[in-house]
């Protein structure tokens, strides 16, 4: 199993590109299944959950390919509509298909998902969703049962905002009968890329990224070609990661309007940030004060970034607070980072951050979830030593080449 090595010491500097998103990509490849024909992607990247939805698809009788950072999936009709345990336990984003095989061929049997282990995250959001259109739905030894001679569209109002629930949603009813109208929608910037490209297929879709979207329902959909949207997850990261160092990183090929959260809490800290349309500049800063952050869905700050910036306010001045608001079990990198020599009192969802300016030192540590894993190599780009992280299996679930991009801007980062 691969670790992390990283000799801390360095200052970052330079130029980084940022890959496809993960959170965008995966909704839209999971959304062929709704057309026959060849679907080609550009700027996909290259990680482990597009793997694993490269074999979901193939089990289900579609072809995949890629070519560098195209991917094409052609689509016939599916040989089997079952996602098994044994696919979908790797990737909790694998429940995306049951909209699609739902709404074009009424029915589905979809293993409940897996994933990372940052909270209960309930697919309850979904299952009713599809029941508004019509489907009956069962579940019976560790699966999904869904069926629906034709879904038919209705007006959905999702109790809390669900990113998930929202694109199946989306998905299912681009083919219901009628208009379906999404109430209380997730307005992430991945769920407008995932509605532009189910109108470049045919589909009527609008008001995606408000709180309220209307689809109406087509006879049939078209496959067709789409670039996928830059990852906001990775360049914030990597942003961070030069903030954290004290140096001068220009984070390129991203969307700073995707980003203005944590560029206005960087600002607080003492960060000046300059952006173009396509890219986000930190300049150095040798210390920067502690500012509170609080995760809320999209426009506030990301649950995604949250671990991250927990790592750049361990060597802060000051204390900040950090409540998690999106899911209960997302601090499992709390004990990682103390072991670190981070000052931080971790409670049920609120953490307090007492900054200790390069008081870090390295230690062996164990990475928990994809963010978690993020967290700890930002921590050890500044903790004293060598910081060895374990199970980085989970950040390459999410990150494309990141010891590689680190590399590039000067940091010490090998796999052992």
């Amino acid at each position: 199993m691969d670790r992390m090595l990283i000799q801390s010491g360095y200052q970052l500097n330079g130029h980084v590109k940022t890959s496809g998103a993960k959170n965008a990509a995966l909704p839209i490849l999971f959304s062929t299944l709704l057309a026959e024909g060849e679907h080609t992607f550009t700027n996909v990247p290259l990680l482990k959950d597009i793997e694993s939805t490269a074999d979901l698809l193939a089990s289900l009788g579609c072809t995949t390919k890629r070519d560098g950072n195209t991917f094409s999936v052609h689509v016939e009709k599916l040989t089997s509509f079952e996602a098994s345990y044994e696919l979908v336990r790797k990737m909790r984003a694998s429940i995306l298909c049951l909209g699609p095989i739902l709404a074009k061929y009424g029915e589905a049997v979809v293993s409940l998902p897996g994933g990372c282990a940052i909270g209960t995250r309930p697919i309850d959001l979904h299952l009713d969703a599809m029941k508004s259109l019509g489907a009956t739905i069962e579940l019976k030894e560790g699966y999904v049962l869904a069926k629906a001679k034709k879904l038919k569209g209705a007006t959905v109002l999702f109790e809390k905002t669900t990113v998930g629930g929202t694109e199946n949603l989306m998905m299912a009813a681009t083919l219901a009968e009628g208009t379906t109208i999404i109430e209380n929608a997730a307005k992430e910037p991945e769920i407008v890329n995932l509605g532009n490209y189910l109108n470049k297929m045919g589909a009527k879709v609008s008001g995606h990224g408000t709180g309220v979207i209307r689809i109406e329902g087509v006879e049939k959909l078209h496959a067709a070609t789409h670039e996928i949207m830059a990852d906001r997850i990775e360049a914030g990261t990597l942003l961070i990661a030069g903030a954290i160092t004290g140096g001068d990183v220009t984070v390129e090929n991203c969307r700073p309007e995707d980003l203005e959260a944590l560029i206005l809490k960087m600002k607080d800290c003492g960060f000046k940030i300059d952006t173009t349309a396509t890219t986000m500049r930190v300049h150095p800063l040798a210390k920067w004060d502690a500012t509170d952050i609080s995760t809320a869905p999209h426009p506030l700050f990301p649950t995604d970034l949250q671990a991250q910036f927990m790592a750049l306010m361990t060597v802060a001045n000051g204390t900040s607070i950090i409540s998690e608001t999106v899911f209960e079990n997302r601090f499992m990198h709390v004990t990682e980072l103390m072991r670190l020599g981070a000052d931080i009192t971790p409670k049920t969802q609120v953490a307090v951050v007492r900054g200790r300016p390069g008081g870090l030192t390295a230690a062996p540590v164990m990475a928990t979830d994809l963010r978690a894993s993020a967290s700890l190599v930002l921590a050890g780009l500044v903790a004293k030593g060598e910081t060895l992280v374990n199970r980085i299996y989970h950040l390459d679930r999410g990150y494309e080449n990141l010891e590689g991009k680190l590399g590039q801007l000067g940091a010490k980062v090998t796999r052992v």
